[in-house]
């Protein structure tokens, strides 16, 4: 009997493991061969992998020679003499997609055709696909009109290369039309067919009605394939629905489809991100004992989530075990346990395993500088974030909007303003790519530093030349309008956010509250307060707490008593300067009671 363990951790187990999500796994080590192959890269795992080591230059300077070859052989037989048949020439350009040089494909076939060879359909097949992969699906339906037009019949691969097409595009509905066109043509409707369809339902947020697909596919006889249900237990994880992932899962193993590791490393990550650590153990175990070893997907999944429960001591130990079992940590390992280190503000840590990665060969990217830059700058160690904005640029990574507008939400929480502006002003002129999340902090560090005015310039700015400002930042300035004591500008801008379009969530009801609250318009805050939940959005705890201190400031007790029971009914509480004003009112031995026994 193998006993998964995925931690091994330096303080050893107790009997006290449940209350630690990573120590849920146990403390024995599993054994791992080296020959675990990644098939697939993991739904949650996007950052690309920037690798400087020889072996992958060997292995593209490989793959340059392969592509030269067969373009040389294809240009042999466009000069024989005769030319060999179109079957060979499909042969030619089939082994050219195999490298991706779709683009170059595509002015083959057109040179084919200028020397008069006649395409037949698996050519045009190939023709079709090429203009798929480069996201032009209209090219790819003028194909299908023109073998109409020749007489060339379409068949299965035709249809299912365009249904898989629209479906990339997200447009599943053109291809459930399109599937019913292929019926009526003789052309049935494959398992490849229906898993276009259901990765398209899926990848839309259709999750119920590709499950309904998955029953009719049954009913018809196709019967699906282990990537078809892959696609679908994924899908139902990521929707947190997991018990229907595991009843998919449970007849996947009743019937001839065996599971693989991308099937439990979706229902392991689904289960991390509910918190299920027996569950996930349970998995681990099943997964060894059926020779369907762990990979770097599998680890990279326990990293994270233990990571995000705060113990990235213990995920440094899933690190260690992926070394010691022949797994080598990629650069998405490297990362999350950065950012597991940053979330802790333990900077040092973080550096150690940048540089560590380094030393192993694989170079950082974007994403491993924004994580440092990110940490450094909350930490207000800006020399440090500085030096690593300038290392990008010499390594050729360029920064993006995150980039930036961390550096400049970190340069004003560490009072560098004019640093911040300068930044900010640099981008602009250089065209970088400023969003409006990059807007937003510039608005915040204008705001705090009570520089209304100039963020007004800034937003107005944001009107004229986009981008175009959202209610994010139009809660940023009512909100600072309200702190400078321009009420009645901000109450008008407040009032013309339905005439935008835009929707006043939570935090703009509240600091509107606020602001009415500190400009003597009780009877109006209060008024706005009750209009949220009408409006469909429902008060929180910061909303609570700031209308009973607007009743506690105008001396309305009785008023604030009655909010505060309701509060504490819905299932909120005091905050600590909420909490002090009441205190403070010690004369009303009544009221203290009364708000003690709510509490």
């Amino acid at each position: 009997m193998v006993f998964i363990g995925m931690m091994a951790t330096r303080r050893g187990t107790s009997n006290a493991v449940a209350a630690h999500p990573a120590k849920r796994f146990g403390g024995n080590i599993f054994t791992i061969s080296t020959n675990s192959l990644l098939s697939v890269s993991s739904s949650s795992s996007t950052f690309s992998t920037a690798t400087g080591n020889s072996s992958d230059r060997i292995r593209n300077t490989h793959l340059d020679k392969n592509i030269d070859e067969a373009l040389a052989s294809f240009n042999r037989m466009l000069r024989m003499h005769p030319r060999p048949s179109v079957v060979q020439f499909g042969l030619g350009l089939s082994s050219i997609v195999k490298f991706k040089q779709y683009a170059t494909v595509v002015g083959l076939c057109k040179l084919m055709e200028s020397l008069g060879i006649k395409h037949n359909v698996y050519t045009l097949n190939i023709l079709i696909n090429c203009f798929c992969r480069l996201s032009l699906l209209h090219f790819g339906f003028s194909i299908l009109g023109k073998m109409l037009k020749l007489g060339v019949e379409p068949d299965s691969v035709t249809f299912n290369t365009l249904i898989n097409g629209l479906c990339i595009e997200g447009k599943v509905l053109q291809a459930v039309r399109l599937s019913d066109q292929m019926a009526e043509r003789g052309c049935k409707p494959d398992v490849f067919t229906y898993t276009s369809i259901v990765n398209g339902l899926c990848k839309t947020g259709n999750t119920n009605v590709a499950i309904k697909l998955l029953k009719k596919m049954e009913e018809r006889g196709v019967e699906p394939s282990l990537f078809t249900l892959n696609v679908i237990i994924n899908s139902l994880c990521k929707d947190k629905l997991i018990t229907d992932a595991f009843n998919l899962f449970s007849k996947m193993k009743n019937s001839s489809i065996l599971p693989n590791s991308v099937t439990y490393n979706c229902l392991i990550q689904g289960v991390c991100n509910l918190g299920q650590w027996k569950e996930a153990t349970r998995l681990l175990n099943e997964m060894v004992a059926m020779n369907i070893l762990p990979n770097v997907v599998t680890f990279n999944i326990l990293v994270d989530a233990i990571c995000k429960e705060g113990l990235v001591s213990d995920a440094q130990d899933v690190v260690d075990t992926m070394i010691q079992r022949g797994q080598q940590p990629d650069i998405i390992t490297y990362n999350t346990l950065m950012d597991g280190y940053c979330l802790r503000s333990q900077m040092d840590e973080a550096k150690k395993v940048f540089d560590l990665m380094i030393s192993k060969g694989i170079l950082p990217d974007v994403r491993s500088y924004n994580i440092l830059i990110n940490g450094y700058c909350k930490c207000k160690r800006i020399d440090e974030t500085m030096r690593h904005l300038d290392e990008m640029s010499q390594i050729g990574l360029i920064p993006d909007s995150f980039t930036y507008t961390t550096l400049i939400g970190g340069l004003y929480l560490s009072r560098r303003d004019l640093a911040a502006k300068k930044l900010f002003k640099e981008n602009s002129v250089s065209g970088r790519p400023l969003d409006v999340v990059t807007y937003a902090t510039m608005l915040v560090g204008l705001c705090n530093s009570g520089n209304l005015d100039e963020a007004l310039k800034l937003f107005q700015a944001m009107k004229d030349n986009g981008p175009v400002p959202n209610i994010v930042c139009y809660s940023i300035i009512i909100d600072c309008m309200g702190k400078s004591g321009r009420i009645e500008d901000a109450r008008e801008m407040f009032s013309s956010l339905s005439a935008k379009g835009l929707h006043p969530t939570v935090f703009t009801y509240t600091i509107m509250i606020n602001a009415l609250c500190k400009g003597g318009f009780l009877h109006e805050a209060y008024d706005l307060f009750k209009k949220m939940e009408d409006h469909g959005c429902l008060p929180n705890s910061c909303s609570y707490n700031t209308i009973i201190k607007g009743f506690l400031q105008n001396n309305n007790a009785s008023k604030a008593i009655q909010l505060l029971e309701e509060m504490v009914v819905r299932g909120f509480s005091a905050d600590a300067s909420t909490t002090e004003m009441i205190l403070n009112l010690s004369s009303d031995s009544d009221f203290l009671r009364r708000f003690v026994d709510a509490h």
